[in-house]
């Protein structure tokens, strides 16, 4: 979802307590997969220990952009307007391919208006930060990354209404004007928000980041947890069937997002962080404006995109690490003439 935040290596904490309290802040952010699973669990089994956290959920989004923000810079947005071109490509995948899979996902699978939202609203939503964090693993550009998932985050309160308005609005009441809004409060508005924080209060920063990534475990972990329990009673009947369109939809993401970068001529390193960033999208916003302006039910598809693309995000860099190891050993090792 958006553990970008509180996975980057960079990331250090010092949180006071010493190195006792360090690693245990560290072994939870490290368990949010597992973490999100138990919560799921506890959801559907016991509903009226998570219903509660509904009024809230738009807030907790908003406490984990801002968390977001806090780690952007000036240079981030410089570096897109040095290299436009890539960033263009990699926005433009992503707000083609993944909208578009999700149309042809829902189709295909013959879904009921209030799970086929939820599906529309993972595909149009921005690319989540934990692509970051995946990009770096698997060794792709992790600037270009940065900056795709920084753009349409930006592009956000207008495109993800847009589209899933064009994509779902004849079948689905849809208010565009209320979904932009509502995007803007509680994605756009924090990210601004923490990179301001983050570029003329330095000194607050250091001692507010450290905290950030388990406040974002936390409320990551309270959402799902939430969208699990407000939709407990359709679980049952359609989990394996959106379990199945999650892989489905998230698989194809990369796939495509890789051929598209590869078509226009982009080499692999960059081709890869294309294809993760396109594959793993913010899937707690979608949930969130699922919970907000539709059936709980709709919630269902990006709660379990939340812990899918983390897992499938894992596979990918091991794989890309291991080809790249291959790779390297099969290089004839260089001759020097005497």
């Amino acid at each position: 979802m958006l553990s970008g935040l509180f996975l980057l290596p960079k990331i250090r904490f010092h949180l006071q307590g010493g190195f006792f309290v360090q690693k245990i802040v560290k072994k939870i952010v490290d368990n949010l997969a597992l973490l999100v699973v138990a919560i799921g669990i506890l959801g559907a089994w016991r509903p009226e220990t998570l219903t509660w956290v509904g009024p809230y959920v738009s807030w907790m989004l908003g406490i984990v952009m801002f968390g977001m923000g806090m780690t952007l810079k000036v240079e981030d947005f410089q570096r897109v307007l040095q290299h436009p071109k890539e960033v263009a490509i990699g926005v433009g995948a992503q707000f083609i391919i993944m909208p578009l899979v999700a149309l042809a996902l829902v189709k295909v699978f013959a879904l009921p208006p209030e799970l086929a939202i939820g599906v529309i609203l993972v595909g149009t939503c921005p690319g989540g930060t934990a692509s970051n964090v995946i990009t770096y693993l698997a060794k792709g550009d992790v600037a270009l990354s940065v900056s795709m998932t920084m753009t349409t985050t930006l592009l956000a309160p207008i495109v993800t209404p847009a589209l899933t308005y064009f994509l779902a609005g004849a079948w689905i009441d849809i208010s565009f004007t209320a979904m932009m809004i509502s995007i803007a409060q509680m994605v756009l508005a924090p990210v601004i928000l923490g990179l301001l924080v983050h570029h003329f209060m330095a000194d607050t920063t250091k001692k507010i980041m450290p905290a950030m990534p388990l406040v974002s475990v936390i409320c990551i972990v309270l959402l799902v947890g939430c969208v699990v329990a407000l939709s407990a009673s359709k679980l049952a009947t359609v989990g394996l069937t959106m379990a199945a369109i999650v892989i489905l939809h998230n698989t194809f993401g990369l796939a495509l997002g890789f051929t598209a970068a590869k078509l226009l001529h982009m080499d692999a390193r960059k081709a890869r962080t294309v294809a993760i960033e396109v594959g793993m999208q913010n899937s707690g916003m979608a949930a969130s404006l699922a919970v907000m302006y539709f059936n709980p039910a709709a919630a269902l598809p990006g709660a379990i995109f939340s812990v899918w693309h983390n897992v499938s995000g894992s596979l990918v860099a091991n794989f890309c690490v291991r080809r790249d190891n291959r790779e390297a050993q099969e290089e004839p090792a260089p001759v020097y003439d005497n």
